[in-house]
Order: C-alpha cells, then sequence, then structure tokens
C-alpha cells in the first residue's frame, strides 16, 4: 500500500467517520444493555457494598501475578524489535499465534504487510495477557469465575482490529476498489438494521432475509392446520407412502424458534424424510406472543401445547397413545408433560425423543452466565413494560456465545465492506425470531436455571399434582451434539440419566438410549442421510459419568436419523394404511401448512409477510 492509497483511505474515512464511531457507540451500548437488560440504578444505593462483597470473594496468586506481567514486559519488547526489523526489510517474526479455528486473520497482510503484522500481533499479545490474568483470579464461586471468563472474551473480541477500518486490510482495499461507496453502503445497512433492533439490543443482518418465502421454498411439505388456539396451530402432514406406521409422531420444536428448522428445504427437512419412511408427522407450531400474550404462563405451554396437541392427535388417528418428539426447550417441556401424566396414571405418550435437551440444569454452559439473580429483577423490570421477553434479544444472545462467527464477521462484511448478506436457509431461521411470554419466561429462568428444580423430585407443581422425572417409564431416545454451545452434551447425558432412574421394574438401558452428533446445536441435529455430513456415537450401556459413556461409545458413520429410525419404528406399530383426508370432524382443516403463526416475523421490514 502506497501513501498515496493510504491519503485516498485516509480521506474517505475522514468523511465517514463521525458516523462510524457513532456505529460503534451505538453497537457497543447496545450489547451492554443487551446482557444487563437495563441500568444500575436499582442496585445503586448498594452498589459499593456488592463491590466489597466481590472483592472479598476473589484472591490474586502474587506470584502468578508478577510472573505474568513480566513475560508480557519482555514479550512487548520482542515485539517491537521484531517490528523495527520488519520495517528495515527484514521478515516478521511473530511472537504469538492466533488458535487454529481463529479465522479472522486469514488475509495475507496479516503477516506479508509490516504494519498489519504489528497491529495483530500486539492485539493477540494483549488478549494474552488478559486472558491470563483473569486465570490469575481465584473466585470462590465458580460461576463468577465463568462470567469474568466470557465478559472477558467478549471485551477482548470487540477490540480486535479487524473490526475497524483503519486497522482491517480487506477493509482498506475495498475502500480503494469502490471509492468509498463500501463505507456509505455500510451505513444504509446500519441503520435498516438499527430500525429493525429492539431498544435493548442490536439485531444484526446475517442473511437475506428478502430470499425465503415461507411455503415457497421453506417450510414446503404439504400439509393442514388442523386445530388452532391462542398459543398453536397444529400441523397434519399429507402421509408419503400409501401404508404407515400405525402410532403418529408428534413434535414439539423449540417455543424459543419457529418449527421450521425442521422442514427446511425439500433435501435438508425431517418431515419430509420421515414421511418418506412411512411415519404419519405431526407439528405443532408456537404463536410468534406480542404484547396481548401478557399473561401466558409456562403452564399454558404445557397444557395448550402439549396436552390439547394430544387430544387432537388422538381424535385425528385414533391412536390410543403416540411417539412424540421436543427439541431444545420443546423437550423440556415434553419431559415435564410426560412427568405429569406420569403423576396421573395417563398412559398417553408411548415414547419420546428428545433433541439437544437439557433437564439437568446445574452446569447450562455459557448460557447460564446470562443469568443470575442479581440481574433477574432488571429481566422484571425489561418484561414488565412489554408484556414479553423481546425476542430478538435471546437472538442477539445467542449469537454472543460464539461472537466472532455469529457477530463480529457480520459486523465487518454488512457495515465495513458494506456487503449484502447472502441466502442460508439455516441463517435465515436464526435470524426469525420468537418472543417468549413474561411469565413463561421468568418460570423458566427461576425453575430451570436458577432453581434446577426439574430434576428434584416434587420440587414442580403442574396443577397442583408434584411430577418426577425419576419415575417416567417410557422408552427414551437422547440425542446430543458434540459441539453444542447451548446445551452442552455432558449436562445433557447428566440430565438424560435421571429419567427413569427411579423405575426398579426396568433397567436403565431398556428405558433410555443416548446418542451424540457431531457438529452442533442445529447442524448437528439437520443432517440428513442423503448426506451424511456428520457421523455419531452410541454406547448401549449408560455409566454413571460422561466421560464413562464417550469412553465406550462406537462411532458410527452417516447420519444419526438412520439409527433413530431403526430405534422408532420399533415403537410404531404395524404398518396400516395411510389415511385419505387430513383432520377429521371434530378437527376440520382450518389452511394449508405452514400455517399463519409461523409467519409473523419481527422486523418492520417484514410486515409484508404477517397475517
Amino acid at each position: 500500500m502506497n501513501s498515496h492509497d493510504k491519503q485516498e483511505i485516509l480521506g474517505y474515512i475522514e468523511k465517514f467517520s463521525g458516523i462510524f464511531n457513532d456505529m460503534m457507540g451505538e453497537v457497543t451500548e447496545r450489547i451492554v444493555k443487551q446482557q444487563i437488560h437495563a441500568d444500575l440504578n436499582p442496585f445503586q444505593e448498594d452498589l459499593s457494598s456488592r463491590v466489597a462483597e466481590f472483592n472479598t470473594k476473589v484472591h490474586v496468586d502474587p506470584k502468578k501475578f508478577v510472573e505474568q506481567q513480566l513475560e508480557f514486559l519482555e514479550k512487548q519488547q520482542q515485539l517491537w524489535q521484531n517490528a523495527s526489523r520488519a520495517m528495515l526489510g527484514e521478515q516478521f517474526v511473530p511472537i504469538v499465534s492466533s488458535a487454529g479455528d481463529d479465522k479472522r486473520f486469514q488475509d495475507g497482510d496479516w503477516d506479508g504487510n509490516p504494519a498489519f503484522a504489528y497491529i495483530k500481533q500486539a492485539y493477540l499479545l494483549n488478549a494474552e495477557y488478559m486472558n491470563k490474568l483473569v486465570d490469575a483470579l481465584d473466585f470462590e464461586d465458580k460461576k463468577i469465575k465463568e462470567q469474568v471468563r466470557f465478559y472477558t472474551r467478549q471485551f477482548i473480541n470487540s477490540l480486535a482490529p479487524t473490526n475497524y477500518v483503519l486497522t482491517n486490510p480487506e477493509v482498506c482495499r475495498e475502500i480503494l476498489a469502490t471509492q468509498g461507496e463500501n463505507l456509505a453502503r455500510g451505513i444504509d445497512n446500519f441503520m435498516r438494521d438499527l430500525k429493525n433492533s429492539p431498544n435493548e439490543a442490536f439485531k444484526i443482518t446475517q442473511v437475506d432475509i428478502d430470499a425465503f418465502t415461507l411455503g415457497e421454498n421453506l417450510a414446503t411439505t404439504k400439509g393442514k392446520v388442523v386445530f388452532q388456539n391462542a398459543l398453536i396451530q397444529l400441523l397434519q402432514y399429507e402421509p408419503k407412502q400409501p401404508e404407515v406406521y400405525q402410532r403418529p409422531l408428534l413434535f414439539f420444536p423449540p417455543f424459543i424458534n419457529k418449527y421450521y428448522i425442521l422442514d427446511l428445504d425439500q433435501q435438508k427437512s425431517m418431515v419430509q424424510w420421515l414421511l418418506e419412511q412411512g411415519y404419519t408427522v405431526f407439528m405443532v407450531s408456537w404463536v410468534n406472543p406480542d404484547e396481548q400474550h401478557r399473561d401466558i404462563t409456562f403452564s399454558d405451554y404445557l397444557f395448550k401445547g402439549v396436552i390439547e396437541s394430544l387430544d387432537a392427535v388422538e381424535s385425528i388417528t385414533g391412536a390410543k397413545d403416540i411417539n412424540t418428539v421436543g427439541y431444545c426447550i420443546g423437550g423440556t417441556l415434553l419431559a415435564m408433560a410426560q412427568a405429569y401424566l406420569t403423576a396421573k396414571g395417563e398412559k398417553r405418550i408411548h415414547s419420546m425423543s428428545l433433541f439437544t435437551t437439557l433437564l439437568d440444569f446445574s452446569e447450562p454452559g455459557e448460557v447460564g452466565n446470562y443469568v443470575s439473580r442479581q440481574l433477574l429483577p432488571m429481566v422484571e423490570q425489561s418484561i414488565a413494560s412489554k408484556g414479553y421477553f423481546d425476542g430478538r434479544i435471546l437472538a442477539l444472545s445467542f449469537s454472543l456465545l460464539r461472537e466472532n462467527n455469529l457477530f463480529w464477521s457480520f459486523f465487518i462484511d454488512n457495515y465495513l465492506k458494506g456487503k449484502d448478506p447472502t441466502p442460508f436457509d439455516i441463517l435465515y431461521w436464526n435470524s426469525d425470531s420468537t418472543n417468549v411470554p413474561g411469565k413463561a419466561f421468568l418460570y423458566y429462568l427461576n425453575n430451570m436455571y436458577l432453581e434446577n428444580n426439574l430434576v428434584k423430585p416434587g420440587a414442580i407443581n403442574v396443577a397442583g399434582i408434584p411430577i418426577d422425572i425419576t419415575e417416567i417409564d417410557i422408552p427414551t431416545y437422547c440425542l446430543t451434539a458434540q459441539a453444542d454451545h447451548i446445551v452442552l452434551w455432558q449436562s445433557a447425558y447428566k440430565g438424560a440419566k435421571k429419567i427413569g432412574s427411579n423405575v426398579s421394574s426396568k433397567k436403565p438401558s431398556d428405558i433410555l438410549r443416548f446418542v451424540m452428533t457431531e457438529s452442533g446445536h442445529v447442524a448437528g441435529v439437520v443432517n440428513p442421510p442423503s448426506k451424511g455430513k456428520y457421523p455419531y456415537w452410541v454406547n448401549e450401556n449408560l455409566p454413571e459419568t460422561h466421560e464413562q459413556w464417550l469412553a465406550g461409545a462406537q462411532q458410527q458413520a452417516g447420519s444419526w436419523w438412520s439409527d433413530w429410525h431403526q430405534w422408532l419404528q420399533t415403537k410404531s406399530g404395524e404398518k396400516v394404511k395411510a389415511m385419505p383426508e387430513l383432520g377429521n370432524k371434530q378437527y376440520p382443516p382450518r389452511g394449508d401448512a405452514p400455517g399463519s403463526y409461523v409467519r409473523r416475523r419481527l422486523e418492520a421490514s417484514e410486515a409484508k409477510n404477517a397475517d
């Protein structure tokens, strides 16, 4: 890069510098708001005592601290020496290396250009020092240390030189190539996202939302809405085989997301694949709540969601019991419902399959960093004004669990390079945020994340009946994902082991099958056999710990869908003639799938897709 190029870049940046400074400040402020949901006013009176309490619960290892200081100063001196030699024409020798999976510094100038090489090395060196500084702190409360480590990582990654115009070589080249037009487009993109964001968070566009239309190129499986209440629409899909398994299959997807992750395009649709295998499939589509749903409770999700769906499926198919599937929080809800039915002595569910589901919340992973008793009043304050928890805040929260891949990479492309997001169906689904009614959300936080009541026999009451998941005695298939950052597979195993653990008449392996797939929370689940992109692990035994389970597990090639099908078909009865029509007199078809509830998006620009 010659001096003329530098002057030209500086000219364009000077033109837009004020706007970009404001942009970065706005993004940072909203990220902070998202993480605390309100300002600190409710606690300012007690702030000094809280700081004092914090200081008594953290200890510094003086020896380690001094050693880290000396090491940092030595590396800084070495960095200056190497940078000086590089400026004189010698090869730049790196002091510290980025992680092998760090994609931020792949551009050749990060190593080939002495100026950018120094910027990269200085950043990595400071990041290394801050992380080691946290390691030198000894906290009495393990959760506080995890939170400090998490937010330190967020701070470090927000300051990466890739996130700023002058210190990103790719952005500098883009400015020259477009004569600064990329910066103008980036500002337009930012203003669009700012308009579509709630006050408490910042929702960055990850995908071209105009590239997909539900019912046309996503969620295209033919079916009908056969039941509707204030909370759900129940979809029944057209059979694809003349004969089907006798026992129907009913899905409960997470109500913090849309159901169509299970019905993407023709190649990725789990619903399509199950129909082709001869299953009769029903799907719950949750409403996207707003202020009119403020009184909906977690019990409503259980009764109006699970129980009323069971009523409809039983009436339509004539089945006495049903196979069920719960995904993520949908699995948590399903397990609660089954524990309730078990306590009542009702045999309405024949089997349940739980995909990436937490039952034991004692170790919830990084999601737990957002939940604490100190922050709960702030969440309550945010909910009180609306009656619901904004789904865009949840979306940002989950994105910041993988901030470099799911937030800052889009920040760079959208705003610094001025690029338009590309079409990608899974990211489209991921950006299709869903609100959660306030009362239901607070119940979930308190009883699961804060109290971990679901694994405590009798700690949760449903309609006055104490429930106990250790008494569940129906066949259960638990799927986890090795790289899942939302539901850690180790925690999922710990919770799964509770299912039926108090049923003396059956061996644990007669009740539970535990399987782990490669990849993460979504990609690991959406892994059709036609592609078989990720392998999976099985272990017929259920040892005490997850380490023992993994040590004895066998890796299998291909998709876990095939393993599940082999398990599920033994729970589905004989083949019978497929029903000629969908619904029945009591539950007549009300319209075509995918229905109206799933179409409501939260972005103002998507009002055209709402009913």
